[in-house]
């Protein structure tokens, strides 16, 4: 009898046993498991922004600054841009030479977000500024260090530079984010090669071209120059937002024929007919460059596209 209780007993607690094994796996099924939500991340300009979006692919998606066709030399933050821009855990930005706009909403964030100019990345290749000869003064300079170096802050526009940047973002973003660290390094490994063969593809697509003088309205290309062999010869404005008056049109209208340039490129910002006023009686044709994308559609594809772009128009203009 006393043998039957304790067999009576363990046969018993078996039961239990896996009855709770069993209650357990069923709560485990019937409430989902939240997964830790990334950090919320905003970016400036449109290639930044899509530099960052292509290391958080499968994590999170940033909340871009300027939106649609606007530029970062005359942005006005909305108030509602304003309100979320100050709940972001992590901002990366040129720095406050380019995007003045945002000095004052940056210093407004909590103590725990961090903010990251993108000029302090380490290992990025800059370029001086160009001042003389047929190239307007630059209003921007790079402050690094208490020292202003005079660099030319559209960088982006080399994608050796938007190498470097991804690997920088992927790290900022591991440090803030530990639980995915291993993704947003393997995503920033998959969009360096994806550079890479940008670079390969955009060198042989221009190599033809090399000897072919051009005049930009804003001097923002130097880093896409230099990278693929292109030779622009000067500029023809100091502001990229502000159209210049009578006076200076005809004064550019001189300069382009001293140039004897094969095109003159502006931006989408300037009305068609400022740039047919400044080729008229010349043998430029003309063309449009837009250093920021600024019509493409915001995501991953932004910056690929974008220097796609640049390289088609040039040659669309040297080729006609």
């Amino acid at each position: 009898m006393k043998i039957f209780l304790q067999v009576s007993n363990s046969v018993s607690i078996m039961n239990i046993a896996r009855y709770i094994i069993r209650l357990f796996c069923f709560m485990a099924l019937s409430f989902p498991v939240h997964a830790i939500a990334a950090p919320s991340v905003a970016a400036s300009i449109k290639p930044l922004h899509s530099l960052v979006s292509a290391v958080m692919d499968g994590i999170g998606k940033p909340f871009l600054i300027v939106q649609g066709a606007a530029s970062e030399h005359s942005y006005q933050l909305r108030p509602a841009d304003a309100q979320k821009l100050a709940s972001m855990n992590l901002v990366f930005w040129v720095g406050p030479q380019m995007e003045t706009f945002l000095i004052k909403p940056l210093e407004n964030l909590s103590a725990q977000a961090e903010v990251i100019a993108l000029s302090d990345t380490p290992g990025m290749h800059f370029l001086d500024m160009r001042d003389g000869g047929n190239f307007e003064k630059h209003q921007h300079a790079y402050e690094h260090g208490g020292q202003e170096n005079h660099a030319d802050l559209h960088f982006w526009l080399d994608p050796q530079n938007a190498k470097t940047m991804v690997r920088f973002i992927a790290a900022k973003l591991a440090l803030k984010d530990t639980e995915h660290a291993a993704l947003y390094h393997r995503n920033a490994e998959a969009y360096e090669q994806r550079l890479d063969n940008l670079i390969k593809e955009t060198t042989n697509e221009l190599l033809a071209f090399h000897k072919y003088p051009f005049i930009v309205f804003h001097d923002a290309y130097q880093y896409f120059e230099k990278r693929f062999g292109v030779n622009a010869t000067g500029s023809i404005t100091v502001n990229p937002v502000q159209v210049p008056g009578v006076k200076r049109i005809a004064e550019i209208h001189e300069k382009v024929k001293k140039l004897d340039s094969v095109c003159i490129f502006s931006e989408p910002q300037f009305p068609p007919r400022l740039v047919q006023t400044v080729i008229e009686g010349t043998y430029a044709k003309s063309g449009v460059l837009d250093p920021l994308g600024a019509d493409l559609s915001e995501g991953p594809e932004q910056y690929i596209i974008l220097i796609r772009n640049i390289a088609a128009s040039l040659k669309s203009c040297f080729g006609s």
